[in-house]
């Protein structure tokens, strides 16, 4: 995309950046020298085996799991991601497998949870609750029966769709997913890969991990490959191939086997 390009081109800074990431689990050397960035207005794709360290890599960017070596900037700026609230705050927010929504609760409250409206005597200030998720569902283009409607009654892409949306009633900056296609029907994941195009439209850095290739390449601008707690290759989307990246994954090409440098496929951007 042009535009995209554009924008990218014109950034000195990406809004994410780490560099020289390292984590360990006792003699597990999770993370070494990982570096990592992604830019407003972008989505990467985050790929590698079981056991890449994927997982890892997310949990220190959410502050779930805090990196044990390297440095972390956001807008330029060094910062200190040591927990959830710290990420939160920046604007780092995560969607995992699970969603995290309640079933019990219908989607306006779902939005809201942990984060209602109140007026001075503490009651819910409900007409405001649900004209802001409306407002935030119509700006994803995301379509629900209704802002009351239960969470347990929705599809999986809607679902999917609700987890993300409560990442934007929060201001993110930075949004990743965590496997968002998995488990999903044709026309779901069709439904949440355009959600995630919205959000690259919106000006978001978005962080997509995730086993199935087709996916990667339809919404990413570019592919980090994770092998063996590295980062061994980077990939422009739309001049690479999904063999590429598969091979790199599995260590069959680029000189990967012993864990070597990462290299840039296809140039940088897009």
């Amino acid at each position: 995309m042009a535009d995209n390009e554009q924008l990218l081109e014109s950034q000195r800074e990406p809004l994410l950046r780490m560099t020289g990431i390292g984590k360990t689990f006792g003699a597990v050397r999770a993370l070494s020298g990982v570096d990592f960035e992604v830019y407003a207005g972008e989505v990467v794709g985050l790929v590698g085996d079981n056991g890449a360290g994927k997982s890892t890599l997310v949990k220190t960017i959410s502050g779930v799991g805090p990196a044990d070596e390297g440095e972390s900037f956001f807008e330029g700026q060094p910062v200190v991601i040591n927990s959830p609230q710290a990420a939160t705050r920046l604007g780092i927010e995560t969607v995992y497998q699970d969603l995290a929504l309640c079933d019990n609760l219908d989607v306006t409250s779902n939005l809201f949870l942990g984060h209602e409206l109140k007026t001075a005597y503490g009651t819910l200030r409900s007409t405001e609750m649900e004209k802001r998720a409306l407002a935030v569902l119509k700006t994803l283009d995301v379509k629900i029966p209704s802002a009351r409607a239960l969470v347990a009654a929705l599809s999986g892409g809607q679902r999917q769709s609700i987890a993300v949306a409560k990442t934007i009633l929060r201001q993110a900056k930075v949004v990743m997913l965590d496997e968002p296609t998995a488990a999903l029907g044709v026309a779901q994941t069709r439904q949440v890969l355009n959600l995630i195009k919205r959000l690259r439209e919106q000006g978001l850095a978005v962080v997509v991990i995730s086993h199935n290739m087709v996916d990667v390449f339809e919404v990413a601008d570019r592919v980090i490959v994770m092998r063996l707690g590295k980062r061994v290759a980077t990939f422009n989307a739309k001049r690479s191939t999904s063999g590429q990246v598969v091979a790199a994954m599995t260590g069959a090409d680029y000189g990967l086997e012993n864990g070597e440098k990462s290299r840039v496929v296809g140039g940088e951007g897009k």
